[in-house]
Protein backbone atom coordinates (compact mmCIF):
# COMPACT_ATOMS: atom_id res chain seq x y z
CA UNK A 1 0.00 0.00 0.00
CA UNK A 2 1.36 3.38 -1.01
CA UNK A 3 0.50 6.77 0.45
CA UNK A 4 0.13 8.98 -2.65
CA UNK A 5 -1.51 12.00 -0.98
CA UNK A 6 1.46 14.29 -1.65
CA UNK A 7 1.72 13.16 -5.27
CA UNK A 8 -1.76 13.15 -6.75
CA UNK A 9 -5.15 14.75 -6.32
CA UNK A 10 -7.40 11.79 -7.18
CA UNK A 11 -6.51 9.32 -4.40
CA UNK A 12 -4.86 9.05 -1.01
CA UNK A 13 -3.67 5.44 -1.21
CA UNK A 14 -2.90 2.81 -3.81
CA UNK A 15 -3.12 -0.86 -2.92
CA UNK A 16 -1.07 -2.85 -5.43
CA UNK A 17 -1.06 -6.62 -5.33
CA UNK A 18 -0.37 -9.62 -7.52
CA UNK A 19 -2.38 -12.77 -8.10
CA UNK A 20 -0.51 -15.72 -9.56
CA UNK A 21 -3.42 -16.94 -11.71
CA UNK A 22 -6.75 -15.67 -13.02
CA UNK A 23 -8.46 -17.60 -10.26
CA UNK A 24 -6.17 -16.05 -7.64
CA UNK A 25 -6.83 -12.52 -9.00
CA UNK A 26 -10.58 -13.14 -8.81
CA UNK A 27 -10.29 -14.56 -5.27
CA UNK A 28 -8.36 -11.50 -4.09
CA UNK A 29 -11.00 -9.23 -5.59
CA UNK A 30 -13.89 -11.21 -4.11
CA UNK A 31 -12.31 -11.10 -0.64
CA UNK A 32 -11.75 -7.33 -0.81
CA UNK A 33 -15.25 -6.73 -2.17
CA UNK A 34 -16.90 -8.97 0.44
CA UNK A 35 -15.18 -7.31 3.39
CA UNK A 36 -15.77 -3.76 2.18
CA UNK A 37 -19.40 -4.35 1.13
CA UNK A 38 -19.97 -5.79 4.60
CA UNK A 39 -18.90 -2.39 5.93
CA UNK A 40 -21.11 -0.54 3.45
CA UNK A 41 -18.24 0.47 1.15
CA UNK A 42 -18.75 -0.08 -2.57
CA UNK A 43 -16.42 0.89 -5.42
CA UNK A 44 -17.21 3.99 -7.45
CA UNK A 45 -15.73 2.39 -10.52
CA UNK A 46 -14.21 -0.93 -11.64
CA UNK A 47 -12.02 -1.69 -14.63
CA UNK A 48 -10.45 -4.81 -16.07
CA UNK A 49 -11.10 -8.49 -15.48
CA UNK A 50 -9.24 -11.44 -14.07
CA UNK A 51 -8.94 -12.70 -17.66
CA UNK A 52 -7.12 -9.50 -18.67
CA UNK A 53 -4.63 -9.91 -15.81
CA UNK A 54 -5.59 -6.61 -14.21
CA UNK A 55 -8.43 -5.43 -12.01
CA UNK A 56 -8.85 -1.92 -10.68
CA UNK A 57 -11.36 -0.86 -8.06
CA UNK A 58 -11.74 2.84 -7.28
CA UNK A 59 -13.04 3.44 -3.78
CA UNK A 60 -12.45 7.19 -3.94
CA UNK A 61 -9.55 7.81 -1.61
CA UNK A 62 -8.24 4.26 -2.10
CA UNK A 63 -7.57 2.65 -5.47
CA UNK A 64 -6.93 -1.09 -5.54
CA UNK A 65 -4.88 -2.62 -8.37
CA UNK A 66 -4.75 -6.41 -8.67
CA UNK A 67 -2.31 -7.61 -11.32
CA UNK A 68 -1.17 -10.87 -12.81
CA UNK A 69 2.65 -11.22 -12.66
CA UNK A 70 3.26 -10.23 -16.29
CA UNK A 71 0.91 -7.26 -16.09
CA UNK A 72 2.49 -6.00 -12.87
CA UNK A 73 5.92 -6.16 -14.48
CA UNK A 74 4.63 -4.39 -17.59
CA UNK A 75 2.87 -1.48 -15.81
CA UNK A 76 5.49 -1.11 -13.03
CA UNK A 77 3.29 1.06 -10.81
CA UNK A 78 5.79 0.60 -7.98
CA UNK A 79 8.42 2.40 -10.07
CA UNK A 80 5.99 4.95 -11.50
CA UNK A 81 4.95 5.96 -7.98
CA UNK A 82 8.40 5.50 -6.37
CA UNK A 83 8.10 8.85 -4.57
CA UNK A 84 5.04 7.57 -2.68
CA UNK A 85 5.44 6.58 0.94
CA UNK A 86 5.12 2.82 1.48
CA UNK A 87 2.59 2.17 4.24
CA UNK A 88 2.51 -1.63 4.16
CA UNK A 89 4.61 -4.05 2.13
CA UNK A 90 3.93 -7.78 2.27
CA UNK A 91 5.78 -10.33 0.16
Amino acid sequence: MLDVRALCSFADYFVICTGDTKRHIEAIWQAIDEVLRGKGVVPHHNEGTADSGWLLADFGSVIVHIFGPLEREYYQLDKLWDKAIPVVRIQ
